[in-house]
């Protein structure tokens, strides 16, 4: 057996180690490096004064690569840091300044109605706006208009997520905008530098370059061919054949993910390979010389990145693809490894920062498992099976083995049936892809044949969607797993263990150890999956079926649903239309009866999607342009009847009566958060309804108006306004009076919400957060006050503290004294921990 040669491949991992850290530690990165090179000279001295006395010294000599390694990406790392933050950039990311910018694009964005809420960009070039200029407190007073010319443009490239872009007509990748913007900082290791918002519309400054404009030209006429064919085969179609995944909708898309087939959606290194090995294929079959077929295979894997969009992990993956390849066609195998490894010092030293980013990981992780682990599992397996089969089945298997340990950390969960899936689909992707990619390049010319590839194409796309949805489908499609980094080095020991027991790569030890590791691995799983799965079961039993108002964890956005006499509401969708079809299921809701729009921020209905042809009615407030009609037009292409509603406006919801309080019936208010439809919610009839109050977004000072137009009668729960900004009315919520609150927030949001203020404006009045980024999936149930929770691990909490009705026999606020609220009580139940009591909510920040 040839051992595995890892030269270059520890250099590289110490390098990524080195860069994970030091791209997080701003000027870190020049000292690092120095002491690294120091070092490395020392070593060298030592090696040549052991070799000049004729001796060697091995750990001397095997320490020298990777001080190398990270010496090179520490300096990368020390001459990106200014590049990326330039010194004309500071005054506007320090103060918030506004500042004139020429940004390209890093992706194609759909036109309005498309999701267009944060669009990865590259500012190419800036003007600082003068001192005094439109420094006021009104951040939109500029109105996007740009600064008096007093400086000429200054070229730069730093790359931001361009917040709220919604152009007239899709914009392709590549091209240039201008226009004044506020910057905000994201952390120091994030592969962004700020968050962008623009204040105004943004004006085309550019096309793109010819070649790029071509490729898009090309896309944009496949998408058309595409969309001509039936089911969820036409929407995945693009996707296999040149990684667009615009028409998948959510449902589709959390499919492909819960059966490990994500990877096929999107351009992967799976998809470069087809490329690459079809082109080695045919040069082999016209005896081409060596050179001549790898130069066409690199040729052909350069257009396809071009048609594809080169964006960073569209790159990466063909560098990755590259690698596996060349490594795999020359017979090297293991050998491969130092070929990955100076590919991935390659990409840290190009993009130090790419070393944070989970592709980035996965498909590292997934090259070497191609080229270390699929060859002995295959020989493994083609004991009990013929040599073929046994290699089918190895390749997915040495993947999914490699980078679960990683899929853990983005969602806690095994996927039972994902090597199932993708070996059922392995001989229909390649097809896709190939015949996919024809009709792709010859549609502009022969848009007769190209059509017709298209339809053979269609049928393993079909295939992979059904594979998919079945797969995913199954009742134990899934398993839980624990969470963040004990769950993956749990999974990374279990991985290693079972390889060990199993002698891959070919016996590395004897009988006896394989047994221990056998013994000791099985025993170990047999513990993670009773506590797991079965505090996971617990949890679903423990979960109160009679739950009336669910807040489901979105991210930073809102999605609360009430559910009454078998009839369901959905107040706003959350920015993500996958979060929101994984909540829904969750709770078991397919139809949704009313659907209430708040108003059409991003963050309110970016998840439309995942409800429209599932929508009786919907209530909605003011709207602003072409891209809230489109949301509201694929409303009714589903089906749904839309009313726009104002205060006074009521109606009916199963026992729930809702009534509207805001905005109110006149021109004067422009749409936005200002405009936000408020509804309050009480008991119609004997059910045991918790009152609510839902301010949407609303400010201050529109919470102030409304407080000053209609009286706010005190309930049970609270939606609190903006995700908690502190932009407050504290005598909104002492009048409310509520004893919950609920917080649709994200974990990771970047704006400091909720923020101090506004928790202590809940605790004051006495509620109690209901946070979804720390609790999860929040149910609130007619009850004797009680709140728990259950999650993975057996985290749970209780107390009657939080839940106990504060408010019983308290004056109902008019409309419904006899409100449940005051005098049945309620309960509820967290996906994740217990609620904090509101004495505590504000310090518990």
């Amino acid at each position: 057996m040839t051992a595995t040669d890892l030269r270059l491949a520890l250099p590289a991992a110490g390098a990524w180690v080195a860069a994970i850290l030091l791209v997080g530690i701003p000027g870190a990165a020049g000292p690092v490096a120095g002491a690294a090179a120091v070092a490395v000279l020392a070593s060298l001295l030592g090696v040549a004064s052991a070799l000049a006395g004729g001796r060697t010294v091995r750990a001397l000599e095997a320490g020298i690569l990777p001080l190398v390694a990270i010496a090179v990406v520490a300096l990368a790392i020390a001459l990106h840091e200014p590049l990326r933050q330039p010194a004309v950039l500071a005054g506007a990311l320090d103060t918030g300044a506004p500042i004139e910018v020429v940004v390209a694009l890093d992706e194609t964005v759909a036109a309005v109605g498309g999701s267009s809420s944060a669009t990865d960009a590259t500012v190419v070039a800036l003007r600082p706006r003068p001192a005094g200029v439109g420094g006021g407190a009104d951040p939109e007073l500029a109105g996007g208009a740009a600064p008096p010319e007093t400086e000429s443009m200054r070229e730069v490239r730093v790359p931001v997520v361009l917040l709220g872009f919604e152009p007239a007509e899709r914009a392709a990748l590549g091209s240039r905008w201008q226009g004044l913007v506020r910057l905000v900082p994201l952390e120091a290791g994030d592969d962004r530098v700020a968050l962008a918002k623009p204040l105004g519309a943004l004006e085309a400054a550019g096309r793109p370059p010819p070649l790029m404009a071509g490729a898009d030209a090309l896309r944009e006429r496949f998408l058309g061919v595409a969309s001509t064919f039936p089911g969820p085969g036409a929407a995945l179609l693009p996707g296999l054949a040149i990684g667009d995944t615009s028409a998948i909708d959510a449902e589709l898309d959390a499919a492909m993910k819960r059966s490990s087939l994500s990877h096929l959606t999107a351009v992967s290194g799976a998809n470069c390979a087809i490329v690459v090995g079809l082109v080695l294929g045919l040069g082999a079959l016209g005896r081409w010389p060596r050179a001549a077929r790898v130069g066409a295979a690199l040729v052909a894997l350069g257009g396809f990145v071009v048609l594809v969009t080169p964006q960073a992990s569209v790159v990466r993956a063909a560098v990755m693809a590259a690698v596996v390849l060349l490594a795999l066609a020359t017979g090297r195998g293991g050998r491969g490894l130092p070929v990955l490894g100076a590919a991935v010092l390659g990409i840290l030293v190009l993009d130090p920062w790419i070393a944070r980013d989970y592709g980035f990981a996965l498909s590292v992780l997934a090259t070497g498992a191609l080229l270390v682990l699929s060859g002995p599992l295959a020989a493994r397996l083609a004991a009990v099976m013929p040599r073929a089969i046994a290699l089918w089945i190895a390749v997915p298997l040495a993947a999914q083995l490699a980078c679960q340990p990683v899929l853990v950390l983005l969602a806690p969960e095994l996927p039972l049936m994902g090597v199932v899936a993708n070996i059922l689909a392995a001989p229909a992707a390649p097809v896709a892809t190939i015949v996919g990619m024809a009709a792709c390049l010859i549609a502009p010319a022969l848009p007769w044949l190209a059509t017709a590839l298209a339809g053979l194409a269609w049928v393993p796309a079909t295939w992979i969607a059904g594979t998919a949805r079945v797969t995913s489908g199954l009742p134990s499609a899934t398993m839980p797993w624990p969470e963040g980094a004990i769950g993956a080095l749990l999974l990374a020991g279990l991985t290693v263990g079972a390889l060990v027991a199993a002698g891959v790569p070919a016996p590395i030890a004897g009988d006896r150890l394989r047994a221990r590791a056998a013994l000791a691995t099985t025993a170990v799983l047999v513990v993670i999956v009773g506590a797991t799965a079965g505090a996971d079961a617990l949890g679903r039993l423990g979960r109160p079926a009679d739950w009336v108002i669910a807040q489901c964890d979105v991210g930073q956005g809102d999605a609360v649903v009430v559910r009454s006499a078998g009839r369901v509401a959905l107040t706003d969708t959350g920015a993500e239309p996958d979060a929101l079809a994984a909540c829904l299921d969750e709770l078991g809701v397919g139809r949704i009866d009313l659907l209430v729009l708040t108003h059409f921020d991003a963050d309110h209905v970016g998840g439309v999607e995942a409800v429209v042809g599932r929508v009786g009615a919907a209530l909605v407030g003011p709207t602003d342009g072409a891209r809230d009609e489109a949301v509201l037009d694929a409303l009714v292409a589903g089906g749904a009847v839309v009313e726009h509603v104002t205060a006074g406006d009521s109606g009916r919801h199963g026992d729930y009566g809702w009534r509207a309080l805001w905005p109110p019936d006149h021109r004067g208010v422009s749409p936005g958060n200002g405009a936000s439809l408020v509804l309050e919610w009480r008991s119609a009839g004997e059910c045991a309804c918790p009152s609510m109050l839902a301010l949407g977004d609303l400010g201050r000072d529109a919470q102030e108006s409304l407080r000053a137009s209609v009286r706010i009668a005190p309930v049970d729960v609270v939606k609190v306004s903006h995700h908690g900004s502190n932009d407050q009315s504290a005598e909104v919520y002492a009048e409310a009076r509520a004893t919950l609150g609920l917080i649709g927030v994200g974990a990771d949001n970047t704006y400091g919400h909720p923020t101090e203020e506004a928790l202590a404006m809940l605790a004051d009045s006495g509620g109690a957060a209901l946070r979804s980024d720390r609790l999860g999936l929040v149910l609130i149930a007619p009850g004797t006050g009680r709140v728990w929770g259950a999650g993975l691990g057996g985290r749970s909490g209780g107390g009657s503290g939080a839940a106990s009705n504060g408010q019983s026999g308290g004056d109902s606020g008019g409309g419904s004294d006899g409100d449940c609220a005051h005098g049945a009580g309620w309960r509820v139940w967290t996906e994740r921990g217990a609620v904090a009591d509101p004495g505590e909510v504000g310090a518990a920040d």
